[in-house]
């Protein structure tokens, strides 16, 4: 039995910012969870070729902990460097039990305690218990006919084999939003075949990348050049909620450009109506990328569409709809994960045997993303409608520890052992929110996309501005808690 003030599940960058944050309030006592053998989160993790940010570098990164990027967009590599800088920077590594698997959590009401339970690690306990295993975490598979039967190599892209070469094979990529985006491009030119299945299009703009310059490096360097550098970027990207909420003509302005890197890009006719999404810009997201379209043009590479879709496998390859068969080496699954449903992959038992698969049975909803009535002492990084659309997450992700930090020092200020959000409070909050995203793209735009749960809710996504969501996360309402 393993005792702390505070557990962390998870030790991407919401697990690191919660801890960074701990230490500055003055708590030690605490302890990060990863299930992995290695410490990191998401940049560690999805090493796939072509990996890479789509928010601008110096607003994807944390406040506290600033860096001198290489580029606009950082790949893969540099971002695991810039995680691996933050863990070694605050110390962290002594923090975390690798390997600690959590396979349930239960709240003890007669300790006020929470108890963790792990498949090889033990019982870990804890007063507090924050989820930061993040929405990105559980990929999925579709179950498709005869899955088991390919006898070739097959992978998620969420977990790369970089021992099996691809060069000069004949490669099927499934799936064709964000990752597949930058898979594509990447793999394109090396492989004999490249077979793209695409469930539906998707809007693809221009990705203004850049490398800097050792003077621009140097300049990042400099607190108040690089702070200066981030609030350029983030009110910049402020502006998108103007379209994806209140203005469907500066949609359709964006949407025309859209349509016009299309036509500069895919000059083949056909490959373009394949590729013209039959939803608003915004309802999904957007794709960002200069190097798709003409990945996609290329002889060696053939897109098919829904009804050329996959039917069923078989030890050689894939059965389509439309009576092909495709001979493959590889398989690569870019079909995303289950982010909202699933987004803790763990039974979760609150007061009185409360379980949280039964409060989240219609649809995931917390307070503030946060928090829930009967689970006290629990706080979910990027939880239920933290999602954002046109900023940076980890800009939420601070915001949350305003609000779970102010939850802490409260408890301890006033002597007492739990806080649990009230019923009324959630459920205001929660009716709030889908009566502001009922006037979104997310909602309105005319697709179904992963943003939305099983119910048609959009759980994934924050129904406004991120400065928004910050003042609601700044000071804790005690009126909207109970405290014991």
């Amino acid at each position: 039995m393993h005792s702390y003030q505070v557990l962390i599940i998870g030790s991407g960058f919401g697990g690191q910012c919660a801890a960074v944050n701990l230490l500055k309030a003055g708590i030690s006592d605490f302890r990060l969870l990863e299930r992995r053998d290695f410490f990191g989160g998401t940049w560690c993790q999805n090493t796939y070729p072509g990996a890479a940010v789509d928010v601008p570098s110096p607003l994807y990164s944390l406040s506290f902990a600033s860096w001198r990027w290489t580029q606009m967009f950082a790949e893969q590599a540099e971002l695991q460097q810039y995680t691996q800088y933050v863990v070694d920077h605050f110390q962290l590594r002594d923090k975390v039990e690798l390997q600690a698997n959590v396979e349930r959590v239960e709240w003890d009401q007669d300790a006020r305690q929470w108890q963790v339970f792990t498949r090889d690690k033990g019982i870990f306990r804890g007063q507090f218990l924050i989820n930061a295993s993040g929405p990105l975490s559980q990929p999925v598979v579709p179950p498709f006919k005869g899955l088991q039967r390919f006898a070739g190599k097959s992978f998620h892209s969420n977990a790369w084999d970089h021992n099996y070469d691809y060069r000069n094979r004949r490669v099927a990529i499934v799936g064709s939003g964000a990752s597949a985006a930058q898979i594509i491009p990447a793999l394109a030119p090396q492989v004999a075949q490249l077979h793209v299945f695409q469930r539906s299009a998707h809007w693809v703009l221009p990705r203004a990348d850049r490398r800097f310059g050792r003077f621009q490096r140097w300049l990042l360097g400099i607190k108040p050049a690089y702070t200066l550098l981030r609030w350029l970027i983030y009110w910049q990207f402020e502006t998108r909620v103007i379209a994806f909420k209140y203005s469907t003509s500066a949609l359709r302005l964006v949407q025309g450009q859209a349509l016009r890197h299309l036509k500069r890009q895919v000059p083949d006719a056909e490959l373009r109506r394949k590729l013209t999404p039959d939803f608003t810009i915004g309802c999904k997201r957007v794709i960002l990328s200069s190097t798709l379209y003409p990945a996609l043009s290329r002889s060696n590479v053939t897109l098919h569409g829904r009804d050329q879709g996959i039917a069923a496998l078989d030890e050689r390859g894939i059965q389509t709809l439309d009576g092909q068969h495709i001979d493959l080496d590889l398989i690569v699954w870019a079909t995303g994960y289950d982010a909202t449903d699933g987004v803790i992959a763990y039974p979760v038992l609150g007061k009185h045997g409360a379980r949280l698969s039964d409060a989240w049975a219609q649809y995931p909803r917390a307070y503030l993303g946060t928090s829930l009535p009967d689970f006290p002492n629990l706080f979910i990084v990027t939880g239920p409608n933290t999602g954002i659309g046109h900023t940076s997450a980890l800009f939420i992700i601070e915001s949350q520890m305003n609000y779970i930090l102010d939850c802490i020092r409260t408890l301890k200020d006033q002597g007492l052992r739990s806080i649990e959000v009230r019923r009324e409070a959630e459920q205001a909050y929660t009716q709030m929110i889908h009566q502001e995203m009922a006037r979104t793209v997310w909602q309105s735009g005319g697709c179904h996309s992963w943003y939305q749960s099983k119910s048609g809710h959009v759980i994934a996504m924050f129904p406004g501005f991120s400065f928004s969501y910050h003042q609601l996360t700044r000071r804790l309402k005690p009126a909207d808690h109970i405290l014991s």
